[in-house]
């Protein structure tokens, strides 16, 4: 698939979506996958980390989201060592608010001071002078939601940050965040489990009513960007209405699921991760497949 033909194959909405003045093909690239396992360390075959992300922009995916703290440090520094100089179109969204910690585990890293520190370790490790949005990842450890979403405003003054969006975030804290600055993103757990998955819950992920937050935020025109999107479909066997869907559309279980997601909100933006080109090749064929409303209703509504 060329870039030129990127922009005009989706089954559902629009192909692509604005991140303030900035415009993105409606399905992206998440690089969580590209460190070793349990996002930690060099990946086993960095080559083939590399070729993933060459494919990606081949393909015409120009989002690619990404943290300082995956790996820590690795996928950043794949992502540079393999695509810098960036293609002027392509769009690096990275997210602040956590760390990992020796044993491996994630920890908050949110209070004004960690949150600039990040910033400089995404900037550093992506080569950038400025990143293009950046994600207030929120965790409520005593740090007051104004005051951390405060410092990434400051950054933005500063020219750091070119648009700034929040994760992990109910409806209240987007309309509490739009009353004082643009937001462009909202990165928030969302799959066909909604919510009910171990993975939201070891990472702390809000999950409280999540179809409101994606409803806001199409209400808005803020791009709504789903975390573990896959969740439901590609671990075990599959519920039987995405296993008919997919033998119906000659499809896979998790090409039905982004399907699903991409037919769910007109400013919904997946950016499902892996650390192989076949399956990234068979994730953005996905964007043609057209479920109908039965299907969809089915799935999950």
């Amino acid at each position: 698939m060329s870039k030129t033909d990127a922009k005009t194959e989706f089954g559902h909405g629009p192909a692509t979506l604005r991140l303030g003045d900035l415009e993105v093909s409606r399905l992206g690239y998440g690089a969580m996958q590209l460190p070793g396992p349990g996002v930690w360390g060099e990946p086993k075959d960095p080559e083939r980390a590399r070729a993933v992300l060459r494919r990606v922009v081949e393909l015409g995916i120009n989002l690619i989201d990404t943290s300082w703290y995956y790996g820590p440090h690795v996928s950043n520094r794949l992502i540079a060592e393999t695509l810098h100089p960036y293609p002027r179109d392509l769009v690096i969204a990275c997210k602040l608010g956590g760390k990992r910690t020796p044993d491996k585990g994630w920890a908050p890293f949110i209070k004004p001071d960690e949150l600039r520190q990040g910033c400089e370790e995404d900037l550093r490790g992506l080569k950038l002078d400025r990143i293009d949005v950046v994600h207030l990842r929120w965790m409520n450890v005593g740090v007051p939601f104004a005051e951390a979403l405060d410092t990434l405003i400051a950054l933005q003054k500063e020219g750091k940050i070119r648009h700034i969006a929040l994760s992990n975030v109910n409806a209240q804290q987007v309309e509490q965040a739009l009353a004082r600055t643009p937001i462009v993103s909202v990165q928030n757990s969302f799959n066909i489990a909604r919510g009910k998955g171990a993975l939201e819950k070891m990472a702390h992920a809000e999950v409280e009513n999540p179809d409101a937050v994606v409803d806001l935020c199409a209400a808005k025109g803020i791009a709504y960007m789903p975390f573990f999107p896959l969740v439901g479909s590609s671990l075990g066997e599959p519920p039987a209405a995405i296993a008919k869907a997919a033998k119906k559309h000659d499809a896979t279980p998790a090409q039905i699921v982004i399907a699903w997601l991409l037919a769910r909100s007109k400013t919904m933006l997946p950016i499902p991760g892996t650390s192989s080109v076949g399956h990234l090749e068979e994730n953005w064929a996905a964007r043609s497949i057209a479920l109908d409303a039965s299907e969809i209703a089915a799935i999950g509504g």
